[in-house]
């Protein structure tokens, strides 16, 4: 045998010409398949990701309930807070408007949308009714919290005092 022709046999060619359409074929479905394994890798990894972070915040919300709700009202009054001045030194009482047609017959809630907030200072004897999906304050009212006054009734006398006959 001719040592040209052993050598030639034992080289491989990597000229893409050279090689066979089944060679090819071959060639591509492994680059595809990497390209697959890749993409499902990260999709695996980032699936892991957000698991772990939600299973931390469930944790954190087991332990302290409350936090998340703070969170939120902090948020929401620092995001009205910019659109009016709100009374200093006290915490309001928040509510959500679940239900429009209820509250219809009473003019604060004329203008109001499901999701809108009801913030009620009490001290400052205010209420301020907020839209967060437009950031507007829709309506701004007085709040009256007292008791209410009793009405002036007649008085009748259960028994007749003395003196006076029993009609």
């Amino acid at each position: 045998m001719n040592k040209r022709s052993s050598v030639s046999n034992s080289i491989k060619t990597t000229n893409p010409a050279s090689r066979s359409a089944g060679e090819l074929v071959s060639t591509s479905m492994s680059i595809n398949q990497r390209v697959f394994a890749g993409i499902v890798a990260v999709v695996v990894l980032a699936s892991l990701a957000t698991a772990f972070y939600l299973y931390s915040q469930l944790n954190q919300l087991k332990t302290d309930p409350q936090k998340a709700v703070q969170a939120e009202s902090k948020d929401l009054i620092a995001r009205v807070g910019r659109l009016i001045v709100l009374p200093e030194g006290e915490e309001p009482t928040i509510a959500t408007v679940t239900d429009t047609e209820l509250l219809k017959s009473q003019p604060f809630f004329v203008n109001a949308k499901k999701g809108d907030k009801v913030l009620i200072y009490t001290n400052a004897r205010k209420a301020i009714l907020y839209n967060p999906l437009d950031n507007k304050i829709v309506e701004v009212a007085p709040v009256n919290l007292g008791a209410p006054q009793a009405q002036p009734t007649e008085s009748k006398p259960t028994q007749p005092t003395q003196g006076q006959s029993k009609p």
